[in-house]
């Protein structure tokens, strides 16, 4: 007899042997009970999830001569002929070779006989989503309203492919992927039938590998059994699995968090000279991350469905000095490299230069603290810190340094009535001059000048408006012009209009000398200059820049009280 491999020796026969699947076997046996079974049932889920499995089981418990029952007895007729495969009343087809709309007539048409000997004639479609449309269309009416001893139960991958005219006629069933313990389990119940030794390490490694599909599992595992000797080396299975020691993996995040590039480096280099896919070890890293991250925050250990129980404890004790902002920033930085790499002729490099990126970045400061330096920073306006350097605990235990900003002082009003002319425009010297304590009746004098210009010209009196004498004497008035160049030139222009509007008023010929600064004084330009600097700090500062990221924003305004 042919050698029987262990998905098929193995088979579930009973609703309560399927792995994995008790919302869907809990919903039919319920149905089967309380004889309300839909005439036509559409399993789908991924492949190897038991949609076939749970069809069959379902055609035996409708056809067993000791029901309709939710347990067949697997011991009548129709149990023995349907296990076997050889039932005359259940057809199972391949909707894969069987899509016409002729082979679908044809099945429309047998389906009107009564079946042999059986309660049903049951007609099971696996990959139902490959029939053609017009095969779909020849099924519906049958399908929907079907002759009272037949069924139907389709299986399909890709449910999305199935017409809605074809899903509105069915009830539907959604197999979920089986969690990486439970395959473990029940093939390390299977191990103790055959009797082959396997450590439960290489049992979660096959397990892991299937993807949360037990014929995928159990062909691996069948591959592992025929190729030992009755005991299985832990180096054989990952080797044949194409995988890697996961160890690599801890060794990797270890090295990482210590910041110690040498080693990441040289734990690379082994993974690349033992000839292992780069691009596969890259997304088993990915991973190895998510799952510190998730152990960081408290996730539930059931979260982590593909980890034993003894690597969750070792990321726990990994973890425990790192902070989670660390562990984000490296994960970060790790997906967003993921695309590269993927991509990469030169996959080594690719990821090399992720971890480069890793060792330059500066580890985030708590979150809480960040704030209260910001804060500190930007909002509290009596806040005058000596330069310094603040220092703050890293994610690794280290002391990171980080400079903080004086804010600035007070500057000065912003005064016209600043009376030192600019170097070199000093107003000559005159014994004649009016002292300052006579600035007063100069200040009457000139503001009855601008009144007198402004009844003919009012644009060049609002440009004098911001002007202020600065000093006076018998022959010259010396004047500062406290706006802009266009100001500036516009008295220019009418200078020998406001010549003679002081003679007119004065009595005698007075020259009127005209010098422009700007609105600030050099205190005031200083203060300007000192804020836009400490504007700059601001921006370039660490702590800001790590706030823009983790908040994703971006920064408006920035104030200096």
């Amino acid at each position: 007899m042919a050698y029987l491999v262990l998905a098929r020796k193995y088979r579930p026969q009973t609703f309560e042997d399927v792995v994995g699947q008790e919302h869907v076997t809990r919903t039919l046996k319920n149905a089967i009970s309380g004889d309300r079974v839909a005439h036509a049932i559409l399993f789908s889920g991924p492949r190897g999830t038991g949609k076939t499995t749970i069809a069959r089981i379902l055609a035996k418990a409708v056809n067993c001569e000791s029901g309709p029952t939710s347990t067949p007895c697997n011991a009548c007729r129709s149990c023995l002929d349907i296990t076997a495969g050889r039932g005359v009343d259940v057809f199972e087809i391949d909707g894969a070779s069987n899509n016409s709309v002729d082979q679908v007539r044809e099945l429309r048409d047998n389906s009107r006989y009564m079946p042999a000997h059986s309660r049903y004639k049951i007609y099971i479609i696996d990959e139902v989503h490959m029939l053609s449309i017009a095969a779909f269309n020849a099924l519906l009416k049958t399908l929907e309203e079907p002759p009272a001893h037949v069924l139907f139960f389709f299986a399909t991958t890709e449910v999305h492919k199935i017409p809605i005219t074809i899903l509105s006629r069915c009830q539907r069933h959604d197999l979920r992927r089986i969690e990486t313990a439970a395959i473990s389990q029940h093939m390390e119940a299977l191990c103790r039938q055959e009797a082959v030794s396997i450590s439960s390490g290489n049992l979660w490694a096959i397990a892991r590998e299937s993807g949360g599909s037990m014929r995928d599992a159990l062909s691996l595992l069948d591959q592992v059994i025929a190729c030992s000797d009755g005991q299985v080396n832990d180096e054989y299975v990952v080797n044949l699995l194409g995988g890697m020691d996961r160890q690599v993996l801890f060794d990797l995040s270890e090295a990482t968090f210590a910041r110690d590039i040498s080693r990441t480096v040289a734990l690379i280099d082994t993974v690349f000279k033992r000839g292992q896919d780069l691009k596969r070890f890259y997304a088993d890293l990915l991973m190895h991350f998510r799952h510190l991250m998730l152990i960081k925050m408290d996730a539930r250990p059931d979260t982590l469905v593909d980890l034993p129980p003894n690597e969750i404890e070792t990321l726990a004790r990994q973890v425990e000095g790192v902070s989670i902002a660390f562990i984000d920033q490296v994960f970060t930085l790790l997906f967003n490299a993921e695309s590269s790499v993927r991509h990469a002729l030169q996959p080594r490099l690719a990821i090399e230069m992720a971890f480069f990126k890793i060792q330059q970045i500066t580890p985030a400061l708590p979150i809480d603290l960040l704030i209260e330096r910001l804060d500190m920073l930007l909002n509290d306006p009596n806040l005058r810190p000596e330069p310094g350097i603040v220092e703050a605990q890293s994610a690794y235990g280290d002391t990171v340094t980080s400079p903080m900003v004086q804010p600035p002082s007070e500057p000065p009003a912003d005064d016209c009535a600043v009376v030192s002319a600019p170097p070199g425009d000093e107003p000559p010297a005159d014994s004649d001059r009016v002292q300052p304590g006579d600035h007063g009746s100069c200040r009457d004098a000139w503001r009855g000048i601008i009144a007198h210009i402004a009844e003919t010209k009012p644009s060049i009196a609002a440009a004098l408006t911001r002007s202020q004498v600065v000093s006076m004497s018998q022959q010259a008035f010396t004047v500062k012009v406290c706006d802009n160049d266009y100001s500036m030139n516009l008295v220019k222009k009418n200078l020998s209009m406001i010549d003679a509007v002081c003679r007119e008023l004065a009595g005698r010929r007075i020259h009127v000398d005209f010098f422009s600064v700007d609105t600030q004084d050099s205190a005031t330009t200083s203060a300007k200059q000192k804020a836009d600097d400490i504007r700059q700090k601001l921006l370039n500062h660490p702590l800001l820049a790590d706030a823009v990221e983790i908040f994703s924003g971006k920064i408006e305004e920035i104030k200096i009280r």
